[in-house]
């Protein structure tokens, strides 16, 4: 009797072992994503969808301000003098040096004249080239036409001090580029042309809006204005 009364309870113990494995089997199939997955889902910036967000980072890439192109909410923030940069945090903002100028969904904006701070762009400090690139300026100008798009805002950037003038190269949003050059007194003088893609035959004009060159080809318009062209 004593036999069979032990042979029950290691039969009671073996069920009941099978019967409680699988529970916690499928509490491991149904946990959450990986801890590296779940960190970078943190890490990710939530951008507000009434926002155009330019780039990866303003005023470098990977920094954590963005620059902010034109919609409904920011139509009136643009400047063709300075950049138009958000930030998810306060602190941010202030880092820019530029002017607080609106919050928009959590989002504060900053307007930063182009080259804030830095020598070459009208602070007596004398030229000197925008980190990582040839320019000695960057900026975001008014721009319209290029394959029948209407009024926006286009990247720039000036080399100033060259023998022949000062140029602007304006980058498109395809990538394409328009180069507008100036001699040296800050007058219009032409635009880079080929054949290739039919600029050649395009036909160039300019004309003055008080302080600013509108250069003009085909049915393109850019505005440029003397400071940024002529700097310091």
């Amino acid at each position: 009797m004593a036999w069979f009364q032990q042979r029950e309870m290691t039969v009671r113990r073996s069920v009941t072992r099978w019967a409680i494995s699988p529970i916690f089997v499928l509490a491991a199939c149904q946990g959450g994503p990986p801890a590296g997955d779940a960190a970078a889902s943190a890490a990710a910036p939530n951008w507000p969808a009434s926002l155009r967000i330019v780039g990866d980072g303003f005023p470098n890439p990977g920094d954590a301000c963005r620059k902010i192109g034109e919609t409904e909410a920011t139509v009136n923030f643009l400047d063709d003098s300075a950049t138009l940069a958000g930030c998810l945090s306060a602190q941010d903002a202030a880092a820019l040096g530029g002017k607080v100028v609106a919050t928009v969904d959590g989002v504060t904006l900053v307007s930063v004249p182009a080259g804030s701070a830095s020598p070459g762009d009208g602070d007596g400090q004398g030229d000197a080239k925008v980190a990582g690139t040839k320019y000695d300026a960057t900026a975001q100008v008014h721009c319209s036409g290029y394959k029948g798009a209407g009024p926006g805002l286009c990247d720039a950037g000036v080399v100033r001090g060259e023998e022949t003038g000062p140029y602007v190269e304006v980058r498109l949003a395809d990538g394409t580029q328009r180069i507008i050059f100036f001699e040296k007194s800050g007058k219009f003088l032409s635009f880079s042309t080929a054949q290739s893609d039919g600029t050649a035959a395009m036909k160039i004009g300019s004309k003055r809006e008080g302080d600013t060159t509108i250069a003009m080809i085909g049915t393109e318009r850019y505005e440029i204005p003397d400071a940024f062209v002529q700097g310091d």
